[in-house]
């Protein structure tokens, strides 16, 4: 999912619910976004209030407390999964989601995920791709 703002992203997640209340087609991408929202009830409030929440605040630190990094979060994951990018994601997300709870274990994987994100921003590079997949191997 390529957004340009957070005003973008947030309106990505609420044309998507307006699909899903009103039973319009879903392009592929919408259909990813869609399930990521319907695992997420407890944010179906938010996404009713339509563009109010386009400017509303969220805790910057933790993504549970921000709910449209939670979801992105959990779009990017399954995106990196796809394309098994990078090399050997697809293999953590079937060993975590067969081993329980498969949307509590993606919990734990968008953690490092975030983690490895928060690490690249604050140095000023690209992800440690290598520090990423040694996270998700650490999880069992």
């Amino acid at each position: 999912m390529f957004v340009d703002s957070r005003d973008g992203a947030r309106k990505v997640f609420l044309e998507v619910w307006r699909k899903l209340e009103e039973r319009a087609p879903l392009s592929p991408l919408e259909g990813l976004i869609a399930g990521v929202i319907e695992r997420h009830p407890e944010y179906h409030e938010l996404l009713r209030d339509g563009e109010r929440v386009l400017t509303q605040e969220f805790g910057r630190d933790e993504p549970a407390h921000n709910p449209f990094l939670h979801m992105g979060l959990h779009v990017a994951l399954a995106e990196q999964v796809g394309a098994d990018r990078p090399p050997g994601m697809r293999e953590h997300h079937a060993r975590l989601c067969l081993a329980g709870d498969a949307h509590a274990n993606e919990h734990r994987m968008i953690e490092c995920l975030a983690e490895a994100l928060w690490q690249a921003q604050r140095a000023g590079r690209m992800p440690d791709e290598t520090a990423y997949l040694a996270a998700l191997a650490r999880l069992s």
